[in-house]
């Protein structure tokens, strides 16, 4: 008995590359898009290390716990790192980065998280990208969490590697992922004698072995399952508009923090200004003394379903997510989710 799941044919590279071609759509980019075939850890490591080594400088922005892993590889390829850390309970400005320039204008490299779904807040890209721009840096962007929640513009906004994963807003699977690359990204890359070749994490074997011959043969059998499922996501998307997904991001956002206001039960939003909230998930404070962990594993108890998770690391005790994003961007579960919040502390 065949399964729907087995004995498929072979992806084509021809299929591959539509899927590519839309992915691109997805993002309103004309750089080259690659999917890399696993979650987006992959891409987002591949890209630091193809285009950084000793002579770079780099600035890392730190507004959650991605931005700490970013300055951990660049340090590791021999760049020159300065690390630019705000509070997770806001977001990086403009003028932040503008003041950094000013302080080491060797900068030469810039890395930043769009949205934080750990923290819970979202950056300008927008704006920092004008003044990365203007002083002619490389401009890497994990879009990870924000694609299908907000806008992500990498040719708009000057972004010369951009990763995206679909296992969030996108509502997609966690096993592939993508990145748009700039020319300059290229060139960077093949000037760099460290960038990682006859490697899973090389982007530059890609680009000479599938992009440069035509996307007419692809370097190994391809995740064929997740590519699919790729696929049916961003043709999902395609089909209720992408401004309409993102609209239900928004929508959820907003009444997540309105909600929490209502309860008056003492949780509170952990991004205190709206305009620094991601809108794929929304992080709350605790009252005071009350366990956050505890606190979801009672709501979660009640039903698995919720969308609902504690704070990672330290934050495990005074934070909590609510993971609004992909299916669950509706009211109907940030009602619930809220609801049982309220139960769990009553019962606490």
């Amino acid at each position: 008995m065949t399964h729907p799941l087995l004995d498929l044919a072979p992806l084509s590279a021809g299929h591959f590359a539509s899927i590519e071609d839309r992915v691109a759509r997805l993002l309103s980019t004309e750089q080259d898009v690659l999917i890399t075939q696993g979650e987006a850890l992959l891409p987002l490591e591949g890209a630091i290390r193809g285009a950084a080594g000793p002579g770079t400088t780099a600035l890392n922005v730190i507004t959650g716990p991605y931005g700490q892993t970013f300055g951990d590889w660049l340090r590791d390829c021999g760049a020159t790192v300065y690390d630019l850390a705000v509070p997770f309970h806001t977001a990086v400005t403009a003028a932040q980065i503008q003041e950094a320039f000013a302080e080491h204008p060797e900068i030469d490299f810039v890395s930043l998280v769009h949205a934080e779904a750990a923290t819970g807040n979202t950056n300008p890209v927008a704006e920092i990208g004008e003044v990365v721009r203007a002083h002619g840096a490389l401009f890497y962007l994990d879009a990870v969490a924000s694609i299908g929640a907000e806008p992500v513009l990498p040719d708009a906004w000057g972004v010369d590697l951009c990763v995206i994963g679909a296992q969030k807003a996108m509502g997609g699977p966690a096993g592939v992922s993508a990145v748009s690359v700039s020319s300059r990204a290229w060139a960077r890359m093949a000037a760099n004698p460290q960038a990682p070749r006859r490697s899973y994490l090389s982007l530059l074997d890609w680009k000479e072995r599938w992009i440069d011959g035509g996307r007419r043969a692809l370097l190994h059998a391809p995740a064929q399952l997740e590519m699919l499922a790729l696929e049916a996501c961003v043709v999902r998307i395609e089909e209720e508009g992408l401004d309409t997904v993102m609209s239900r991001h928004a929508a959820a956002a907003a009444a997540t923090r309105e909600g929490v206001r209502a309860l008056g039960t003492g949780f509170e939003p952990y991004v205190y200004e709206a305009s620094a909230a991601a809108p794929v998930a929304t992080t709350l404070r605790t009252p005071e003394g009350v366990d956050a962990s505890g606190l979801v594993a009672r709501a979660l108890a009640a039903d698995p379903s919720l969308p609902l998770a504690a704070g990672g690391g330290a934050l495990a005790k005074e934070m909590i997510r609510v993971n609004h994003y992909g299916p669950a961007a509706t009211l109907d579960a940030v009602q619930s989710s809220l609801s049982a919040l309220r139960t769990a502390l009553t019962e606490a």
